[in-house]
């Protein structure tokens, strides 16, 4: 009995230090650099950096501009999730598609984008005679156009959401209330509101953690407007100073993961206190009738997503296909150069997509694999297996909720030095920024892996093991197969975030190590605006791309395996 159970045991014990080794002890080293000096706490350093008068600042400009994004995205989010998870309006399926777009496309290519689509030297603008005046300010390098791309990169997870908690209610509910002859504003505001409460509430939460770790924006918006947050003081004070300045930045990434901390700790007090619980089979809601006012609705929807779409990506597209920035788009103007320059000339470019690729792919595998493994303990009969993988889970949730800058400095101060009795120093590497990954995404590909397990039959196991079938045979034979969908969801949306992301990557990439999301804007911090334009395009397109790939293979594939599609 013992010889079976010692694979189980090793492989539980493998996967908690593992967890441990990427996700807690990076976080673990970063606080006590911050928060200890010579063995012991001390908040000197702490404290000298709160009263810091920049940090203080950053400090301010972060959790105002992350609580006011993560209202807008709330109210946005929600309207949309209601208008298209409660009414009658049609083509709801490209509806979701379109909305749940700009949460895949990288944030910093959505603030190009905008840039280059309200700018003077917009060449959309340009051709409609609505461009403002040259010499002009730009009107997004505010703090109100930095809330503002904020609220639009954010408000798709608010709608994924709410959207999820709308089609878990039972239709019951909304077939009494109709029945009783409560009108529709009525039952939303004493009905579906207040059921819905946890899921605003964990959707406020993510908007805000998600735009207070945001560094895209932040820096592509915020440096032109002089409204510095935490994560580009980061970044500057590193980029400036190099490695002998990480104390000094370990202090203020500390101070940074304490807000995200402290906010996903007051939305976990409160979602308990919201709490309800529900009785009945989720169903699709009942379909409210617009009457005489659905073409008005959709009128009004449909502008709306094709405003947030087309408008930045024409520009973005008539920026990367003029010979120089601010030339209005003609056939005199009209080139391909940027882009035979990014695919085939720049071998920064060429090998940023080679690097992106693989790490992005070979993070989202493991996290797949271990997300399996993984997944089987957190739903395991015994108490003791669940508690282990309770820690890892843990660890991974912290790493996805702490800003992507933090993780960043954490495995810098992680792996400076060779790692001990190895001698294998991966500061530098294109290694280090793939075990980043793996650190910061695992919870995105392990929470679905765990809806399935829990949803398993106990028995499933129990007979297997009846038959004699060891852990590893019974994970080839059953478990894998049957979670194989969700693993395959998970994978798919760590691979997409992965392959875009510039927020982790910002400060761990080096010559020949570069990213997608680091040349990118690299290029537009540099000036060379129509190259990066260029690259955004292309970066869009193959995001575009992988998402029709996979709806087109909705219908092949298990139900589940596609993340935004029912």
């Amino acid at each position: 009995m013992l010889s079976k159970l010692a694979p189980e045991k090793t492989t539980l014990l493998l996967l908690v230090v593992g967890a441990t080794t990427v996700c807690g002890l990076p976080l673990l080293l970063l606080f006590k650099t911050g928060l200890a000096s010579e063995g012991s706490l001390d908040l000197g350093p702490l404290l000298e950096a709160i009263q810091n008068r920049s940090v203080q600042r950053a400090l301010w400009h972060s959790i105002e501009s992350s609580l006011w994004s993560a209202l807008g995205a709330s109210i946005l989010g929600t309207c949309l999730a209601l208008l298209i998870g409660l009414t009658d309006i049609r083509a709801k399926g490209l509806l979701v598609f379109l909305i749940l777009l700009p949460m895949m496309i990288p944030p910093h290519v959505t603030a190009i984008a905008w840039i280059q689509a309200l700018g003077p030297a917009s060449p959309v603008l340009q051709w409609l005679g609505l461009a403002p005046e040259l010499g002009s300010t730009h009107p997004l390098y505010s703090r109100e156009g930095l809330v503002l791309l904020l609220t639009l990169q954010h408000s798709p997870l608010v709608f994924l959401l709410v959207r999820a908690a709308l089609r878990s209610f039972p239709r019951e509910l909304s077939d009494a209330a109709r029945i009783s002859g409560a009108s529709a504003a009525l039952m939303l505001r004493r009905i579906t509101l207040p059921l819905l409460g946890p899921s605003l509430l964990a959707g406020f939460a993510l908007a805000f953690v998600a735009a207070l770790g945001n560094f895209g924006i932040n820096a592509l918006i915020g440096i032109p407007a002089r409204y510095t947050t935490l994560p580009v003081l980061v970044w500057r004070r590193l980029a400036s100073f190099g490695p002998d300045i990480l104390p000094n930045v370990a202090v203020i990434s500390v101070i940074l993961a304490f807000v995200a901390l402290a906010a996903i700790f007051l939305q976990s007090l409160l979602q308990r206190r919201m709490r309800a619980s529900l009785i009945g089979l989720p169903q699709n809601p009942l379909a409210i009738s617009l009457g005489a006012k659905r073409f008005l609705v959709e009128g009004i929807v449909w502008v709306f997503v094709a405003g947030v779409l087309l408008l930045p990506a024409a520009s973005l597209l008539a920026t990367s296909l003029v010979k120089t920035y601010g030339l209005p788009l003609s056939l005199g103007t009209l080139t391909w150069d940027n882009f035979t320059e990014v695919l085939w000339r720049q071998t920064v470019t060429i090998r940023a997509f080679a690097n992106s690729t693989l790490i992005a792919g070979l993070s989202a595998f493991v996290i797949a694999v271990v997300s399996l493994l993984l997944g089987y303990y957190l739903a395991h009969r015994s108490s003791g297996n669940r508690r282990l993988a309770g820690l890892a889970l843990t660890q991974s949730e912290i790493a996805f909720a702490v800003p992507g800058l933090v993780m960043s400095i954490a495995f810098i101060l992680a792996f400076i030095r060779p790692i001990p009795f190895l001698g294998i120093s991966l500061y530098g590497t294109i290694w280090i920024i793939l075990i980043a990954y793996v650190s910061v995404f695992l919870a995105v590909g392990l929470k679905p892996v765990m809806a399935a397990f829990l949803q398993m039959d106990a028995s499933l196991d129990d007979a297997a093991r009846v038959s004699g079938a060891g852990f590893f045979r019974r994970m080839r034979k059953i478990f894998a197969p049957l979670a194989a969908p969700s693993a395959a969801s998970g994978a798919i949306l760590v691979f997409l975030t992965a392959y875009n992301e510039v927020t982790v990557s910002a400060l761990l990439w080096s010559t020949g190590n570069e990213t997608i999301g680091t040349t990118i804007f690299n290029y537009e911090d540099g000036g060379y605006t129509t190259l990066a334009a260029a690259m955004s395009a292309v970066v869009v397109g193959a995001t575009i791309f992988i998402m029709l790939a996979m709806n087109v293979l909705a219908n092949r594939v298990p139900n589940g395996t596609i993340p935004w599609k029912d």
